[in-house]
């Protein structure tokens, strides 16, 4: 019976279910699928033998990559720069989407909100190369102005304490201007009528921010930070590899999960430990995401995401 009923909303809603079928194809093909390829973290995977063919390691790829002294490195390193980009980049998202409904200027919004969105289209391969022309240490623009002044010139490129910094900084100019768009369309659904009544009532500019405005927000930035912290042990892989490249003496401050799972492929060949490096990322997310929205819920059910 139960059957019948599905298959009949399923006959009622077809038009709906036709629009959804390219999305579930996508997802079940590329999300769904791989994770069969799990198992090779617990084989001793060979070519000849195939993914179900490879003889058993147990737990020896995962022992493997403990040992290689990178985990620690790498896992605290992941931890530390999404932490830094979901407080950085949400802090500018909030202020710039703010800042622009309060812009009374029509055309300078628009060229304002354009400018600020730009750089999400731009490859992080462009984003490099662009990095490498300002920062390059004999033939870069940073440089080549300081020794113009006659001041130092700066080994940008070997002096790991600069990237961090770096790294926060190409990221918040790259994704802001997107993520910005929540927030403007969460703004921009607020009942215009409440903001003018706040005006008739004497209340500032800065207090409709902070009386109205945020308040406002909050339900967005719950459920944007939650998701964020579902990849939180999820480094950008463009981000981290097209700027850094194979400069290894920028590992130490740079090296995410994404690139050691990546360099271990390319020069160790082993499989079985790229792939128990991964499955242990997906796990701290999975873990994360579940301790986030455990604690969400305990404050407000309500902003929790299941």
């Amino acid at each position: 019976m139960k059957s019948e009923s599905l298959f009949r909303h399923l006959i009622k809603n077809r038009l709906l279910v036709m629009m959804s079928l390219p999305a579930v194809i996508f997802f079940f093909i590329f999300s769904y699928l791989p994770i069969a390829g799990l198992v090779i973290a617990f084989k001793q995977y060979n070519y000849q033998d195939g993914i179900f063919g490879s003889p058993w390691a147990g737990f020896d790829n995962f022992r493997f990559f403990f040992i290689s002294g990178k985990a620690l490195l790498v896992t605290t390193n992941t931890f530390l720069y999404n932490f830094a980009f979901i407080i950085v980049n949400n802090i500018l998202e909030i202020v710039l989407a703010i800042a622009l409904v309060e812009i009374t200027g029509k055309w300078f919004r628009k060229i304002t909100q354009s400018m600020l969105f730009l750089p999400y289209f731009v490859s992080w391969v462009t984003v490099g190369l662009l990095l490498y022309g300002f920062a390059d240490f004999d033939s870069g623009i940073i440089n080549g102005f300081m020794r113009s002044s006659g001041s130092e010139p700066i080994d940008i490129y070997n002096s790991p304490g600069y990237w961090p910094f770096l790294i926060i900084l190409i990221s918040a100019w790259k994704s802001v201007g997107y993520g910005m768009i929540y927030y403007l369309a969460a703004i921009m659904s607020v009942d215009p009528e409440i903001y003018e009544a706040a005006q008739i009532d004497g209340a500032n500019i800065f207090r409709r921010i902070w009386h109205l405005t945020l308040p406002f927000l909050i339900p967005t930035i719950v459920i944007l930070v939650l998701l964020a912290i579902g990849n939180i042990f999820r480094g950008d892989f463009g981000l981290f590899y097209q700027l850094v490249q194979n400069n290894g003496v920028l590992y130490d401050k740079t090296d995410v999960i994404d690139t050691f799972v990546f360099r271990s492929l390319l020069t160790t060949r082993e499989e079985g430990m790229a792939a128990a490096a991964g499955f242990y990322q997906s796990v701290l997310c999975f873990v994360t995401i579940l301790i986030a929205n455990y604690m969400v819920k305990k404050y407000n059910k309500d902003y929790s995401l299941f």
